[in-house]
């Protein structure tokens, strides 16, 4: 049930990403026009396919890399996000002991060894990202809520974490809602960044490095052509040995993909920017990225000039339209902006300068995976479900490696040489989806039939619950 107030605060709201409502936001690419040949080619333009360019190029600077954008860089789902950063390469600590309990010390470590190369990029191709490395907290909305984050701190304190574990109050001095009741506030090597900045500077670099971008280039078919494909695409064509597939949730590359992703839609709010009065009412000095404990998710975190982000609200459209057209209007954010009334009802009055939605790809292990089709000559990479505004990075590098023929000690492990389980094709998933929404919606007020679907889900592989 949706209020007046939540209307209200989205009377003046655009209906397009803050991130990307920028002035300076660089001109895009020449679109690509013609037959050209490459050494790679990378699919996709956003944060995995721009960390794939640049770790080709820097790997073997005579390598010639071609990338292909269909729209603008950032334009698809990495410019969208919250833009909170981890160690975490597989969605989560929880989520990697989850699906690869054998393999949590080693991804454990390449998390750690992934975070060190991202930031050193960051360094030394000086990206100005707004990146401030203020932690991340995973908050209990409620006494339910204690026993996961009770249970994410003894994880995180097993694995080397430097992580502290908050009751109500010392919770509630870090960010004031009378919601929280303790929280898990890990506080070294996570914390928040501009994702389209990242994502602009990620692009200098790649052409610094000569790495050749088309953007509003977008593919069309793939030959495979033996020893080479020829990835056809409006206005031309790239002729290549190897392919990597950076298509994330919208799953381009080969018809087998969407097999094994769905494309989902997260919903994110931004208020204005927070007077004097406002920031003192909520506290948040750390800034620290949060997560909180409700089966429908919400995210929070400050933007550089002090609004509140606060996103989580899932959406789902038969066929993945690109841009939903539902999504450009008040409707599907009004439940979102009731949820943050809810959080902070101290902010009553403020108003929402932004509301948009992102593609996350869903699995059924809900992180990155990697098929390979020609023979070897493409590989996707791709399956992030959140969290992969760093993950992307690791990605990228094992993707590469696979396509490449590197025999890495991580490109054996499961989830690099496995694939996540079959999802049913339309009209099943959105029936399915429907359904799942409407579980997530009621889970928590209402309970009911909803509980045991989600608890369904999650035994399939889906942990929604």
């Amino acid at each position: 049930m949706t209020t007046s107030r939540a209307a209200t605060a989205l009377a003046d709201a655009t209906f397009f990403p803050f991130w990307l409502d920028r002035a300076d936001a660089p001109a895009a690419s020449d679109p690509l026009q013609g037959r050209t040949r490459a050494d790679l080619l990378v699919v996709g333009g956003g944060f995995t396919g721009l960390w794939a360019a640049i770790l080709a190029k820097e790997s073997d600077p005579s390598r010639d890399v071609v990338l292909i954008e269909a729209d603008r860089i950032a334009h698809g789902a990495s410019g969208r996000p919250g833009g909170i950063v981890s160690t975490s390469v597989m969605h989560g600590l929880g989520n990697a002991a989850r699906i690869f309990p054998r393999d949590i010390r080693a991804l454990e470590a390449l998390g750690h060894d992934n975070m060190a190369g991202f930031t050193d990029t960051v360094w030394r191709h000086d990206i100005q990202a707004d990146l401030e490395w203020t932690g991340e907290m995973t908050v209990a909305v409620s006494d339910a809520g204690l026993p996961a984050v009770q249970e994410e701190y003894e994880l995180h304190r097993a694995h080397g974490h430097d992580v502290a574990l908050l009751d109500g109050p010392q919770t509630r001095a870090q960010l004031d809602s009378p919601l929280f009741r303790g929280a898990l506030w890990s506080r070294k090597n996570s914390g928040i960044v501009h994702p389209a900045r990242l994502a602009w500077g990620l692009r200098r670099a790649a052409l610094a490095l000569g790495v050749r971008v088309h953007e509003q280039t977008p593919m069309t078919g793939v030959d495979d052509r033996g020893d080479r494909l020829l990835v056809r695409t409006r206005d031309g064509a790239v002729e290549t040995p190897r392919v990597l597939f950076a298509t994330n949730a919208f799953a381009a590359g080969h018809r087998r993909i969407r097999s094994r992703v769905a494309m989902v839609r997260d919903r994110i709010l931004t208020t204005e920017p927070l007077t004097a009065e406002q920031k003192a009412a909520v506290g948040w000095a750390n800034r620290q990225g949060v997560y909180d404990t409700r089966t429908q998710l919400n995210y929070m975190r400050l933007t550089p000039d002090d609004r509140i982000l606060f996103g989580g609200r899932l959406g789902y459209f038969m066929n993945s339209p690109r841009d939903p057209a539902l999504d450009r209007t008040p409707e599907p954010y009004l439940r979102l902006a009731d949820a943050f009334f809810a959080t902070f009802p101290q902010l009553e009055g403020i108003r929402f300068s932004h509301a948009w939605s992102g593609p996350i790809a869903l699995t059924t292990r809900m992180a990155v995976h990697f098929q390979t089709y020609h023979g070897g000559k493409a590989v996707y990479a791709g399956g992030y479900s959140g969290f992969g505004v760093s993950a992307s990075r690791f990605g990228a590098r094992v993707g590469l490696a696979k396509l490449m023929g590197q025999h890495l000690p991580e490109t054996g492990m499961e989830f690099a040489a496995t694939e996540p389980n079959w999802i049913p094709p339309e009209p099943f998933r959105s029936i399915g989806a429907k359904i799942t929404m409407a579980a997530l919606d009621g889970a928590d007020s209402k309970g009911g039939w909803r509980l045991p679907w989600l608890r369904l889900c999650s035994k399939i592989g889906f942990p929604l619950s």
